[in-house]
This record gives structure tokens, sequence and C-alpha cells, in this order.
């Protein structure tokens, strides 16, 4: 397999659709990247190829290379500042354009998982977070097979699940942990996305789509509960445009002051849409500390 360079295999999963798995995934990589480590995302959400735009990369082109793919790079390692690199490869790079379709049956879809599997070339990478769509088909199945099969002792770490709090969404992702449990996939812990409105004209974060029901579900199953993650339209700004996060006085999030400083300048020739800026722009948002305890739990739960 072309993963012989990866440390640790994350996948991120969800048996519901619309819950944010790639949001989840973009956030997590930027926060292992700031925290130093090597990072690689592997998009196999095949027929909704979301990644190269979450990233600000939907442009780029994939570099071929003997026998495989290079993978796209978002912004290499930056040692003095303690950022790690960031590669990502996805079948969004590989359609002629965005908004063609994907008409694949199963087989097909199968072979493409097992074809990133093998045929993409990772340069040393701690954690490689696999992105995957909503559900328990076919990309799953072959990911779990081609993994549990052919991986290192310990290489796949396992899995980051995540859900909204209503009970709609959960009932399906308590079926994503039946999943995991039957192909002895191990849990890292429950997200609980969707949790709070950041409010871009107030200071108010509120519950508008209730709160809990990620924390009461992994309680039944007796995993770890991870964090609860607002929605923060300001986090939809930054990926969309390329600006950086602000927010009003008194603005508090997850009990934390995310206000912009008084006076804090822009600098106009970085409020771009550029993918190599993002994890420096990132910092500035609300929902960064969040992700940045998330991530310290992920590596805990990795390495335990």
């Amino acid at each position: 397999m072309s993963l012989t360079k990866v440390k640790h295999i994350v996948l991120v999963l969800s048996g519901k659709g619309g819950v944010g798995k790639s949001s989840v995934t973009t956030q997590l990589a930027l926060s292992l990247s700031l925290a130093g480590h090597s990072v690689g995302v592997l998009d196999v959400d095949l027929t909704g190829p979301s990644i190269p735009r979450m990233f600000g990369i939907e442009d780029a082109k994939v570099t071929q290379a003997p026998g495989g793919w290079l993978p796209i790079t978002v912004h290499e390692a930056d040692p003095s500042a303690g950022i790690g690199s960031l590669r990502v490869m996805s079948l969004g790079f590989l359609l002629p354009k965005r908004g063609d379709a994907v008409v694949w049956r199963g087989p097909k879809k199968t072979a493409m998982v097992r074809q990133f599997l093998t045929d993409v070339f990772w340069d040393e990478t701690d954690y490689l977070l696999i992105d995957t769509p909503p559900g328990t088909s076919d990309e799953h199945i072959s990911l779990a097979e081609n993994l549990l099969q052919k991986a290192r002792p310990g290489q796949l770490a396992g899995a980051v699940v995540v859900t909204t709090p209503q009970a709609v969404a959960t009932a399906d992702v308590r079926k994503e942990l039946n999943f995991c449990q039957k192909t002895s996939i191990r849990v890292l812990g429950v997200v609980e996305n969707m949790c709070g409105f950041v409010c871009p004209n107030c200071s108010e974060c509120t519950n508008i789509f209730m709160s809990g029901g990620g924390e009461v579900m992994a309680n039944d199953f007796d995993v770890r509960f991870l964090g609860r993650i607002p929605i923060d339209p300001q986090f939809l700004v930054l990926i969309e445009t390329g600006k950086r996060p602000t927010y009003p006085a008194g603005t508090t999030v997850d009990g934390k002051d995310v206000s912009t400083p008084a006076g804090a300048s822009i600098n106009e020739e970085e409020e771009v849409k550029d993918g190599s800026l993002l994890v420096h722009k990132y910092k500035d948002c609300s929902l960064a500390p969040i992700f940045s305890k998330i991530t310290t739990d992920v590596i805990s739960a990795v390495q335990q």
C-alpha cells in the first residue's frame, strides 16, 4: 500500500448526511497542523467530494507519478511557527468540471476506494484523516476491509464519529457506532456538531438545534465524548471568501472571549481565498480553541 509512510489513520464517520463531517475533518486537519503534525486528508466521498472546496484548492490538478498520484499540497511545514505540512487527495481533483456528477455503481466505487488507498503516494505523515460519505455502504465496507487487511498493526487508529444534537440524527449515527463494533474499528470519540449558533451581529451563542444528544449517545455506547461545536458563520466566510474571522465585542464561545481586539488591523493582501494562508487565518476563528482541545483528546486516544 502507499500508506507505508503514514503513522496513524483516522476515519471521520457518520451514519447521517449533512452533519458536517467535511467541516469537522477540515478543522481537525488544521488543528493537527497547528499542533506541529504532518497531516494528510483523503476524501472518499466519491459522489459529493467537498474537501477541495473546504481548503480553497478546487483549481488544483493532481500530479501523475509512476504507478499513482501525488496529493495536493495545501501548505508546507513551517517549523519556526510550529506548523506541520498539510496535503489532500480527492476525486474532486480528477473531475473535468466541479459540477460533474459521479454516477457509479457499487463495484466502481469499491475499486476507486481501493485505488485511493494503494496509489496515492503520501510522504511522511503523522495523521491521515479519511473523510467518508454518510451511511454504512460500499465505500465504508471497502475501507474497512482494505485497512483491516493491509494496514500495519495499530496503523488504523480508529474513528471520530460526527453527529448533530437532534434525535433524528443520533438515531442514524447509532448505526455507524454499531458498524464500528461489527468491523472492529475503534471509536476514538463522538463530536456533537451544530450545537449552538454564533451570531455575527451580537455576542450571543444560541442552541437552535438543542444540545446534549451526542453526549447521551456517547455515554450509551461507552465511548469518549470529544465536545460540542457551534455553527459559526465566520468559519463559512473564511472558507468561501478567505476573509479572516472577526467578532463583535463581548462574543463568548465555550466560555472563551473571542472578540476581535479593538483597532485590530487587517492586511488586505491576505483577505483573499488562498489555501496556503488558511491555517494562519483559522487561528482567529472562534472554533479553533474548541478543536484544539478536541485534537488533544484525539491524539491522547490514538496514543493509548
